[in-house]
């Protein structure tokens, strides 16, 4: 039985080549075709050549003694011609070739990039909180866009080899049988080594993954605007490049170690192989001297010999990379093999449109799989339709993980969260986020234009400057919109040519006209008015009942200035409601709600 299970591993392993090849295909089924068939056309132009090369001189030679010269290189012409073909005919499809390989990897590094993207965006939001996961990620990227175009130049060359080691085999067989074996035997050392060094190789690429990632993370930090500010502020643009450096050489040094050792073993590989071939060589010059073979027989059975060395030696270079290729697909496929555990139930239910009861927080809990802290426990809250409700809390007090599991980027570890009763792992997750609005905390700063990047809340719409418009006015974006050179069309950032920087507050208030672009029946914004400046923040709030268009909210943040007109408010503290209210119930409850408002409202006393 555990032979059974070990010989299994052992075949799934040998046919990772088979997925890629058909990864291969994928990406264009015309330029697979036409390398295959490039393939065997050059495998065979070699072997015509070497055997018209032959009897052009065997022609020659017995024509020495012919007194009509003329007659002489006539008879020989039609072979020169011949060989002239041939040899247009091997430049043209080395010309054709290198087209084809460049187009098709071109191809196949864009496909697999296309879908390592998709499994990106198909990976759960946990994914992205492991730092197991980036090293999965980053080995993926390092293989993808090369390994599967690279396993079908090795295969060609296979092809290619084998096609033309066959007709050498056929020649240097009239001569003495030994010669095939005495040339494998030849090649086998070096075939020993690629195997040997590439699993050494494999497990030192996965061994230092995290350190190639923090030297990456050090180089975009030196390179991004996110932190040059920092950077020249703090003047540690040196110590990070010097922490970069470290890093750098001790993998310089490591590898150099490796490649110095494989290097080596090559050298002594390709010397017993050096050896044995002169030896051939001198038993195939022993003959002719002897009289056993003619002079062309000489050309034919050293050309022969050279190319059948070299065919076998690109044999067995292929095979060994193929063996290599195998051990790095893993990489791949280990990422390709992630599983979205976030998952639409076999036979959704349609989500109610509108709500009738509303969303329900029964006795939800919630633990990260990379900490053994719970984020939540036993939450109870309630969300009608229509009704707007405050998360209040300092930070870490789960505010955030609690929007994370109503929009399933998490499932509750304990309890459920429903809608109009039904738990929402029953609903289609596209549909359930298409009725939610979602402005984080960390909001995303596209560096599109101003029109885009407010359009992307909601692709499914039609890009009308119309509907856009109205959600900038929504949010007061629409103030600094139309002040910028090119208005709704100019280009956000300045990380593109023409592109006009904003300050936080008024990306904010781009990213707030995203939550009011979508039509949906919740809006949820983290900290939305965190960054503006109290005149603004009046504004969106002063008519906040008008602007969400009787949407049902949640607002989450530590103003609580803002969150007195909610309906009812949840004041979070260690993953758990400690009080729950209306401002006027919890200030006479004179508990944490209290506390905290009174310690604000001094503040701005003061």
């Amino acid at each position: 039985m555990q032979l059974g299970k070990l010989f299994q591993a052992k075949l799934k392993k040998t046919l990772r080549l088979v997925p890629a090849l058909r990864l291969v295909w994928q990406s264009s089924p015309r330029l697979t075709i036409a390398r295959v068939v490039l393939v065997f056309i050059q495998g065979i132009l070699p072997v015509l050549s070497i055997y018209l090369t032959k009897l052009i001189i065997d022609t020659v030679v017995a024509n020495f003694s012919i007194a009509n010269k003329a007659a002489a290189f006539n008879s020989v012409i039609p072979l020169i011609l011949l060989a002239g073909g041939v040899t247009l005919l091997t430049n043209l499809c080395y010309s054709v070739t290198e087209l084809v390989i460049t187009a098709h990897s071109q191809r196949v590094t864009d496909y697999m990039q296309g879908i390592i993207n998709a499994k990106s965006i198909e990976s759960d939001l946990e994914y992205y909180e492991n730092p197991l996961y980036y090293d999965t990620l980053q080995r993926a990227q390092q293989e993808a866009p090369y390994r599967p175009p690279q396993i079908l130049n090795r295969l060609a060359q296979v092809a290619q080899s084998s096609v033309s080691l066959i007709a050498m085999v056929g020649l240097l067989l009239s001569l003495h049988w030994g010669i095939i074996g005495i040339l494998f035997v030849a090649a086998l050392p070096a075939l020993l080594v690629r195997v040997k060094f590439s699993r050494v190789m494999y497990r030192w690429q996965r061994k230092w993954t995290p350190s190639e990632r923090q030297a990456m993370y050090l180089a975009w930090m030196l390179t991004s605007d996110q932190y040059a500010k920092e950077i020249r502020l703090f003047d540690i643009g040196g110590y990070f490049s010097q922490w970069y450096q470290r890093i750098r050489q001790q993998l310089y040094k490591e590898k150099v170690a490796v490649l110095s050792k494989r290097s080596l073993a090559f050298f002594g590989a390709e010397a017993i192989a050096g050896i044995i071939i002169f030896v051939i060589y001198a038993f195939i010059i022993y003959q002719a001297i002897n009289g056993v073979l003619r002079l062309g027989d000489l050309v034919l059975y050293y050309q022969a010999l050279q190319k059948g060395q070299n065919d076998i030696k690109a044999l067995l270079a292929s095979i060994s990379a193929l063996y290599e290729d195998n051990l790095f697909l893993a990489n791949l496929y280990e990422f390709l093999d992630i599983k979205p555990r976030i998952v639409d139930s076999i036979n959704p239910v349609p989500l109610p449109r509108p709500m009738q009861s509303g969303i329900e927080f029964q006795n939800v809990s919630f633990q990260y799989s990379t900490t053994t802290r719970q984020a939540l426990k036993d939450i109870n809250l309630r969300v009608g339709p229509g009704e707007v409700i405050a998360l209040v809390g300092e930070n870490g007090s789960g505010k955030t993980t609690l929007i994370k599991l109503l929009c399933r980027l998490y499932d509750p570890t304990g309890g459920k969260i429903t809608i109009d009763g039904i738990d929402l792992k029953e609903y289609k997750t596209a549909e359930l986020r298409r009725e939610i609005s979602v402005i984080f905390q960390d909001y995303a700063k596209y560096h599109f234009t101003a029109q885009e990047n407010i359009w992307l809340a909601n692709i499914d719409l039609p890009p009308q400057r119309e509907s856009i418009i109205a959600a900038a006015r929504r949010s007061g974006a629409d103030d600094v919109i139309s002040k910028l050179p090119k208005g709704y069309d100019t280009v956000l950032g300045k990380l593109f040519e023409e592109g006009e920087e904003l300050s936080i507050g008024q990306w904010q208030k781009v990213a707030l006209a995203r939550a009011f672009l979508r039509d949906s029946q919740l809006i949820v914004l983290d900290e939305p008015t965190s960054a503006m400046d109290p005149k603004a923040e009046y504004e969106v709030f002063d008519k906040f009942r008008q602007l969400i268009k009787d949407q049902a909210a949640i607002l989450i943040s530590h103003r609580l200035s803002t969150v007195k007109m909610a309906d009812r408010i949840y004041v979070m503290d260690n993953g758990t409601i400690v009080e729950s209210g209306t401002h006027d119930e919890l200030m006479q409850m004179n508990g944490t709600y209290a506390y905290l408002f009174e310690t604000q409202a001094q503040q701005y006393l003061m």
